[in-house]
């Protein structure tokens, strides 16, 4: 109780810092200041130098900077300097088209100088990058050769410890060399280490001795779900020996959806499954399902009446099929779709997939069905923020019912709003699923998605989508 009472006034879970990592962030600030000004002073007989709009647009530039910035984690990452480029333009292009969109809404986007924009976005992009380079390149003639790379030991053989080693060894910047590996209680897996030049230096019983050995400063202790109450006895054992301790619990043996590390009041809490759209995120995808959506359905509105034209016209029944289906958060909502089948009752109440040659399928519903076009009212549910562009495609209730009771993690999917097209879509998981594997790798592929969803990606999956639309599969 003592030990609780004199920790408890700070928080367990920190994030943590760096003098260079705040010296890049104030040069980067100062970069896009000094950049805005230049490029206003630049066109001051166009635009009439810097006025109102451009100071509040500067504002705005650099609200939206430090939010995405975060979180691509830019200042916080020990990437390579070819993947730190990648993010910083993923990052830099994303504050860049919010702050578009945001200029739209506001009915705004005349006031600005389209050349000042993009030249803006061109040079401030090149010039934070190579500024990142000469912080890095400073950082490793100053530091990293003033001292030798501090020596750790990681407790554990599972392969997030092989990872975990591979991180290290591979990333100087990291400043850290692993000495090798010590086995924990049951620990019969072959040695992940031995393959990578290193060598398993005994059992966790022999720890503390290994530290003095070898003049450890770290221990990073991977532990299975299984195994963790070790971590409480091995602390007690290392305490004294004035090393840093890293707790990797392995939870991967699970299958995580959207994991990850916060806090709540100080208290360090490990996610294992969220929906990915939570503040800002939601927000961008809200934003970007609006703005498309309407977009598109200005683009496709001669479709939809013809289309619908042709429906009535082929069969007696409405043109519009309306279901249940399962949405975010296993809320219930009614898809629309065109009606592609002649009307007609389920057999036993029991609803059917449809299938290759199914003589339910109307003339007009196989080409709508084989084009995708019977999908385009879903348009409408994406307005009405029941669905998204892109997501999960929803299945009918009773295929969930039926699913979730084969496929342990099918209900994982649910964790973003489905969509009118997909992962799972684009790689061509769609149509009839004759077998539970073909099932398995549709809920893989949306579980892929929700793990690594970003404006971004849904951009390349729509782009993708114009060029499966006609895939064999789908009928």
């Amino acid at each position: 109780m003592a030990s609780y009472n004199q920790t408890k006034s700070r928080t367990l879970l920190q994030r943590r810092s760096s003098v260079s990592n705040m010296i890049q962030q104030a040069l980067d600030g100062a970069a896009v200041i000094g950049i805005t000004w230049g490029l206003v002073n630049i066109h001051s007989q166009e635009i009439g130098g810097l006025t109102n709009p451009y100071m509040i647009m500067l504002l705005l530039l650099l609200g939206i900077l430090a939010i995405t910035y975060d979180r691509f984690a830019i200042y916080r990452s020990n990437a390579h300097f070819l993947d730190k480029a990648f993010n910083l333009f993923k990052a830099w292009t994303l504050t860049f088209l919010v702050l578009i969109v945001l200029a739209f809404l506001a009915k705004q986007s005349e006031v600005y100088s389209r050349t000042l924009i993009a030249e803006l976005y061109v040079i401030g992009y090149i010039v934070q990058l190579m500024l990142h380079l000469l912080v890095k390149t400073i950082y490793q003639k100053i530091v990293l050769h003033s001292h030798q790379n501090e020596k750790v030991i990681i407790v554990g053989q599972s392969r997030l410890a092989n990872h975990l080693l591979q991180k290290i060894s591979s990333n100087p910047w990291i400043g850290e060399q692993v000495i090798g590996c010590v086995r924990l209680p049951n620990d019969n897996e072959p040695s992940i280490l031995s393959k990578n030049s290193s060598k398993i230096l005994g059992d966790i019983k022999d720890l503390p001795a290994l530290i003095d050995q070898y003049d450890i400063h770290a221990v990073y202790v991977v532990t299975p779900l299984e195994s963790s109450r070790v971590l409480e006895d091995m602390y007690k054992a290392i305490l004294e020996k004035h090393v840093s301790i890293h707790w990797i619990p392995d939870i991967f043996s699970l299958r995580l959806v959207n994991h990850s590390v916060r806090e709540i009041s100080g208290i360090p809490v490990i996610t294992l499954s969220e929906t990915p759209l939570i503040g800002m995120r939601l927000l961008l995808k809200s934003i970007e399902d609006v703005v498309l959506s309407c977009l598109i359905l200005l683009a496709i509105s001669p479709i939809l009446l013809l289309v619908a034209i042709a429906v009535k016209l082929d069969s007696p029944g409405p043109v519009f099929f309306r279901q249940n289906r399962t949405g975010w958060s296993g809320k219930v909502f009614r898809i629309w779709k065109f009606r592609s089948m002649h009307v007609h009752q389920n057999d036993g109440g029991k609803l059917k997939q449809a299938e290759k040659n199914d003589s339910r399928v109307t003339r007009v519903g196989a080409f709508i069905r084989r084009t995708s076009l019977d999908e385009l009212p879903q348009i409408f549910n994406v307005l009405a923020g029941n669905m998204s562009l892109v997501g999960p495609r929803p299945h009918a209730v009773q295929h969930d019912e039926e699913y979730s009771q084969r496929i342990f993690d099918y209900f994982a999917r649910h964790n973003i709003k489905p969509g009118i097209t997909g992962l799972a879509q684009v790689r061509g998981l769609r149509g009839e699923t004759k077998d539970i594997d073909q099932m398995i790798q549709r809920i893989e592929s949306d579980i892929e998605y929700i793990n690594n969803w970003s404006v971004w990606l849904d951009i390349s999956i729509i782009l993708r989508t114009v060029f499966a639309i006609t895939g064999k599969t789908a009928y």
